[in-house]
């Protein structure tokens, strides 16, 4: 398993936000930062914006977990709650090119896959003959990075990307040829992305494979992983676990732990049952 939880901030995101930010002109940076989030890309781009001297504030969800919304204030950066619908709107029409920060795409942005992409080495480093990787599948950044990361370094190990049935955008999205409409329900609020044309059209490309997890064993799965491994994984985090063991995996296998950032109320309730 590869631990992105212990990243700072609790997940992969520090990567993608890290590696964009640090390409961008000195007068783009002072203008702040800027990005949309369930919750862990906005700790990274507050985090990441602490770390360089700048402002920041993030769009979330008015339903996004409270340890998220709170880590985000922690760190300095301003949070601008909407509720779903509006926040899906405010992507369609672009509206961050209204606001006056530099705005980085929590998944979308080549430069924020490229820094994902740093993943690769470090994997191959742990289990240089892995075979298989599977990938928590939201917006699909984290995905298509290590897809590429592996191309870079002409490697033919199997990228699987993991969904919950309880929001399998993608995989009902590939299956109808185009956009779907889904409500999330799922722990797994880190996978609760909205339909991507441009998106749609990388994870054709650069994913080899899916697997979608019933519900119940995403959770069951964050309970384990809590209990068994004394490893601390959010619901999207916890897809790969529930995938690795539900499927008597190939010996070569890593699973992505992409992130740990679960209320610890939450947690409580899924360890007692």
């Amino acid at each position: 398993m590869k631990l992105e939880s212990l990243q700072p901030t609790g997940s992969f995101k520090v990567r993608g936000f890290f590696a964009a930010a640090l390409t961008l002109e000195p007068g783009q940076l002072s203008r702040g930062l800027m990005t949309v989030s369930a919750g862990n890309a906005a700790l990274a781009c507050a985090y990441v914006a602490r770390e360089l001297g700048v402002g920041c504030r993030v769009v979330m969800f008015d339903t996004a977990p409270k340890l998220k919304a709170e880590g985000v204030r922690s760190l300095g950066a301003q949070v601008m709650p909407m509720p779903r619908e509006v926040l899906y709107e405010w992507m369609r029409t672009r509206g961050w090119e209204q606001e006056p920060e530099t705005f980085i795409h929590p998944y979308a942005d080549e430069k924020v896959m490229s820094g994902h992409a740093t993943m690769v080495p470090e994997i191959l480093d742990d289990c240089p003959q892995v075979e298989r990787v599977l990938v928590p599948v939201g917006g699909g950044g984290l995905v298509c990075g290590i897809a590429d990361g592996f191309a870079a370094l002409s490697l033919q190990a199997r990228v699987v990307g993991v969904q919950s049935e309880g929001y399998p955008l993608w995989t009902r999205a590939l299956e109808a040829g185009g956009p779907v409409s889904l409500v999330p329900d799922t722990i797994a609020d880190g996978t609760a992305a909205p339909f991507d044309a441009l998106m749609f059209e990388r994870l054709q490309e650069r994913v080899h494979e899916w697997v979608t997890v019933p519900e119940g064993d995403v959770r069951a799965a964050v309970r384990a992983l809590a209990t068994d491994l004394k490893v601390i994984g959010e619901g999207a985090g916890a897809l790969t676990y529930a995938a690795m063991t539900g499927e008597g995996h190939a010996q070569h296998t890593v699973a992505v732990l992409s992130g740990g950032n679960i209320d610890p109320a939450r947690l409580s309730e899924l360890i007692s049952g």
